[in-house]
């Protein structure tokens, strides 16, 4: 029970591979959520593979016993999903584009939040981290829906600070550029991905956030756009 245990969601995803094996190498107890993941994705004894998605409130608290059943406790929490839509203006973006981005970008977040926030409060202790987007403070044209969804997250993250600053929980939250994924690759072949963030970059910083020597910082807005800047 005294060892450190990590939440990761979205953890086979392009970023999450990163951070989860980072976590494991820090030594944390990881149980890993996404709709597909599995045991033999990561080849460590401390992993746990949760396959799940946070499409509902209910979905959320599942896993959140599932993670308290299997390892006792929910010291950090990682929450990686999220999702990506562009191209169009204001103008052109229709229901169903913005519903789908925040569904992604801030229901997933507010119901793992909700979910585990309890176990979180009543243990007295807890590190949550969520992944932004630099869009969120700096929205470029064609990305209107995405942006303002990561806005809102930023948001979220930060009235939870606020809202358990005496209760032994920090919540940060990270603003990465465009993260050198396969996924972003593949999206932008003819891009310069020498001004790309690298994964091994935002997991470092996440596991530091998680560590007992960030336990002062709360509430903060972390850029880390690379040489994008």
């Amino acid at each position: 029970m005294n060892q450190k245990t990590a939440l990761v969601t979205g953890a086979d995803g392009g970023l999450g591979i990163h951070v989860t094996k980072a976590l494991l190498d820090a030594g944390f107890l990881v149980a890993g959520l996404a709709p597909k993941i599995k045991q033999s994705d990561f080849d460590n004894s401390r992993f746990t593979a949760l396959p799940s998605r946070l499409d509902s409130l209910e979905a959320a608290k599942q896993s959140a016993e599932a993670v308290m059943t299997k390892l006792g406790k929910i010291d950090v929490l990682a929450h990686l999903v999220g999702g990506f839509a562009g191209g169009q203006s204001i103008a052109e973006t229709d229901d169903t584009t913005l519903r789908r981005m925040f569904e992604m970008n801030v229901d997933s977040a507010f119901h793992i939040l909700r979910a585990v926030l309890p176990h979180m409060q009543k243990a007295g202790n807890g590190r949550i981290i969520a992944i932004g987007s630099r869009a969120a403070e700096s929205p470029g044209a064609g990305v209107g829906a995405y942006s303002a969804s990561k806005a809102a997250l930023v948001s979220l993250i930060r009235t939870v600070a606020v809202e358990n600053k005496d209760s032994g929980i920090t919540a940060n939250v990270i603003l990465p550029g465009t993260i050198d994924t396969p996924a972003n690759r593949k999206a932008m072949p003819k891009a310069d991905i020498t001004n790309w963030v690298q994964p091994a970059a935002i997991a470092s910083l996440i596991v530091w956030l998680a560590s007992d020597a960030a336990g002062d910082m709360t509430g903060a807005v972390i850029p880390l756009y690379g040489r994008g800047l």
